[in-house]
């Protein structure tokens, strides 16, 4: 019986019972079909302007291959498109961590999403940690997330999000001051 888990042991009988000519398929599919992404959007009602996501998603004509996704990791969602196009799609840390993780440690990739995966991990890990809640933490994962998907087009570029959380910060720090200082604070005054 295989184990992982941050919480502790979690019994993986389903990856056990997935037979490896179904496995190394899915991974093969995985390879040529699906993608590791990490969006970050633009927050404007949450502490921080930006918000770390994390997807692993697989798209197809037809719900077949989805669905045979969605139950062989018993975890995510599908979703179809008004031309035929379904999606597969995992995006809670934990789904990605105690699921995703296992099954490619069990069918590795091993095709050019192999790096992809391995990123993916990493930043996974930094956002079960709660590294994707503080500045310094999102240019930690921007750093990594550079070279994933060939460094595909993004709405913002690296160094605008960076900017935007320095700004951020130092608007945030002003805020967070006294407004007023008390009176004997620093200062001397005349008796």
């Amino acid at each position: 019986m295989r184990t992982i888990s941050r919480k502790g042991p979690v019994p993986q009988a389903w990856l056990d019972a997935i037979p490896p000519d179904l496995g190394h398929y899915v991974a093969g599919f995985v390879d040529g079909e699906g993608s590791f992404n990490v969006p970050i959007r633009r927050e404007r009602d949450r502490g921080l302007p930006f918000r770390v996501s994390l997807s692993f998603n697989v798209s197809q004509i037809g719900p077949e291959a989805p669905e045979l996704l969605r139950s062989g990791f018993g975890v995510g969602t599908t979703r179809g498109r008004g031309d035929g196009v379904f999606y597969f799609e995992v995006t809670k840390p934990a789904d990605l961590e105690e699921r995703v993780s296992p099954f490619f440690e069990r069918f590795p990739i091993r095709g050019p999403k192999a790096s992809d995966l391995a990123v993916f991990r990493q930043i996974t890990t930094l956002v079960q940690a709660g590294r994707h809640l503080i500045p310094r933490g999102i240019g930690e994962i921007l750093a990594l997330r550079g070279p994933m998907n060939r460094g595909g087009k993004r709405r913002r570029s690296d160094d605008e999000i960076i900017e935007a959380l320095r700004i951020w910060e130092s608007s945030e720090a002003i805020r967070r001051a006294p407004a007023l200082k008390r009176r004997d604070e620093d200062m001397v005054h005349a008796p």
